[in-house]
């Protein structure tokens, strides 16, 4: 009897074995793949979050430039008359960092806005382009406009194109010219050093929006401001 016993034991036992083996086996199988498929889905995951957070940012950017600009910094031109550049952000110091202006004549080096801006159009020339000898860059109503270099004011008026403009002239040929001006604070013949607050920022002559025009000549030629100034674009 005890053999009997042991033996319907060893009987089960071993039907229980066959019956389970194959989902075992099957279930082993699929483990790999299984693993493929989470590591899978994880990358997945973190590149759907770089695109989230790349999304906020673009969004974020989005806003604050609306809301500086409320429309579009120059008018449509006619077409064929040529590409605008890139728009491409601007940072300028953060508030309290200081900055340091030379005291007498000088060329004009130092970023003229304290505010943050965007370069929403950039100096452009050649053929097949429409010129445009200069930096645009959007800032708030009103914000100080200030000299890039110690000089003298050649010119502080009126111009269709421009607005309200201020014209300085710098040691070497230099000169510097800002445009589309809400307000002018300095006079021809009038000496400003580096870094002197020479007008306010606005929408005059041909523009829709608050901006700067900023310019930058040596011997009567305009060169692009960015080979000079010294500010992170």
């Amino acid at each position: 009897r005890a053999l009997a016993g042991t033996g319907s034991v060893v009987a089960v036992l071993w039907l229980l074995g066959v019956v389970l083996y194959g989902p075992i086996v099957r279930t082993a199988a699929r483990v790999p793949g299984m693993e493929r498929e989470i590591a899978r889905l994880g990358a997945e995951n973190r590149q759907v979050t770089q695109l989230a957070a790349q999304l906020a940012r673009v969004e974020q950017r989005y806003e604050q430039v609306r809301t500086m600009l409320g429309g579009n910094i120059v008018p449509p031109r006619p077409a064929g008359t040529g590409p605008l550049s890139v728009t491409y952000p601007v940072t300028a110091p953060a508030p309290g960092e200081p900055r340091r202006y030379e005291r007498g004549p000088s060329i004009p080096t130092h970023w003229p806005l304290d505010e943050r801006g965007v370069v929403t159009r950039g100096q452009v020339g050649g053929a097949g382009d429409d010129p445009h000898p200069g930096l645009d860059v959007a800032v708030p109503m009103g914000t100080p406009i200030r000299a890039a270099g110690g000089g003298t004011i050649a010119e502080a008026g009126d111009d269709p194109e421009y607005g309200r403009y201020i014209l300085v002239n710098h040691p070497d040929g230099y000169q510097s010219m800002y445009g589309h001006a809400s307000r002018v604070l300095v006079v021809a013949g009038q000496f400003v050093p580096a870094g002197e607050v020479i007008g306010l920022s606005g929408s005059t002559g041909r523009s829709t929006a608050p901006h700067l025009h900023f310019e930058i000549r040596r011997d009567g030629r305009a060169i692009d401001p960015r080979s000079i100034v010294r500010q992170e674009f």
